[in-house]
């Protein structure tokens, strides 16, 4: 499946979104701390992840000959910035209600401030492992993307009662995601593009994303004040399975069809995602609606 890239292309911007998060329970799904932590690992990788977009994206700038991914660059650098912020204050409202993540937090912040950080290259070297790390923000990027349009078109957690606050923050980021999902594979296109390359960066980034996924909700269930004493403190593979039949989590086969359409020589993200859908939700996102507004007064899931 192939489609044109700019059919549906869009000025990227950033968002001065804010989000409340005082009252916001563990179990911000009701009685469903297994689906809610699982979704809360986004805020355990997102910080440090996203500011690692940020880095990589930067120093390839400089290397983008074309005005128009230039300034695609520029507008996914924006928006993963404020991503970065609004999901640590997410993950500071996890320490404050008592989920000690600390040792967790610490592996991620070494995977991409060290293994994937700058390693002081130069010349050639230098290049090579930008392009590098460029195919796997990519590779994850056609992931965050999927997860977007998951999310923005996941009426169980409506119907289950999902805390509003959390709900509007991961339905305005995941509408970014798909308003984006082009750009990182633009920008390896134009910096390398080469096939086995980009499916090299899928076979690293998969499995370490699917690694850090189930450590990630194993680490929350199992530090979670509010489970101590309860079967649910352990988190088991039939947990997925049932909350993801039931729609309150992203299934197995989401997963596995993102990985296929990510094989093909001819996959391209426009072919992938409605930036309509995106658009649509970020109308009516009371955060992003305050945003533009400048934050001139209250709104249902930010912050005045």
């Amino acid at each position: 499946m192939t489609a044109d890239p700019t059919e549906d292309r869009i000025a990227l911007q950033a968002r001065d979104v804010r989000f409340d998060f005082t009252e916001l329970r563990t179990d911000w799904i009701p009685g469903e701390p297994f689906a809610s932590h699982l979704i809360d690992v986004l805020h355990l990788l997102l910080p440090e992840g996203e500011r690692w977009f940020v880095d990589v994206f930067s120093r390839a700038l400089p290397m983008v000959r074309d005005e128009a991914l230039a300034e695609d660059v520029r507008g996914f650098i924006g928006q993963e910035a404020v991503h970065a912020t609004s999901h640590q204050g997410a993950l500071d409202h996890l320490v404050e209600a008592g989920v000690d993540v600390t040792r967790f937090v610490e592996q991620v912040e070494w995977i991409f401030k060290e293994l994937l950080g700058d390693r002081g290259l130069t010349g050639d070297a230098a290049r090579e492992w930008l392009v590098e790390r460029v195919g796997l923000i990519a590779a994850i990027e056609h992931f965050t993307a999927v997860l977007g349009s998951w999310i923005l078109d996941s009426a169980a957690l409506d119907a289950a009662g999902a805390d509003p606050h959390m709900l509007d923050m991961l339905r305005w980021h995941g509408a970014e995601e798909v308003e984006h999902r082009n750009v990182a594979h633009d920008l390896y296109t134009h910096l390398d593009g080469r096939w086995l390359r980009r499916i090299r960066a899928m076979a690293v980034a998969g499995p370490a994303l699917a690694k850090l996924w189930v450590d990630g909700t194993r680490h929350l269930c199992a530090r979670d004040p509010h489970l101590r004493g309860t079967p649910q403190r352990r988190a088991r593979l039939r947990d997925y399975l049932r909350d993801s039949r039931r729609g309150l989590v992203p299934g197995p086969w989401l997963f596995a069809r993102a990985v296929l359409t990510y094989l093909s020589p001819r996959f391209h993200p426009a072919a992938h995602g409605d930036t309509d859908a995106a658009v649509a939700y970020l109308a009516i996102s009371p955060a992003a609606r305050a945003a533009e507004a400048g934050h001139a007064g209250p709104a249902e899931g930010s912050a005045a």
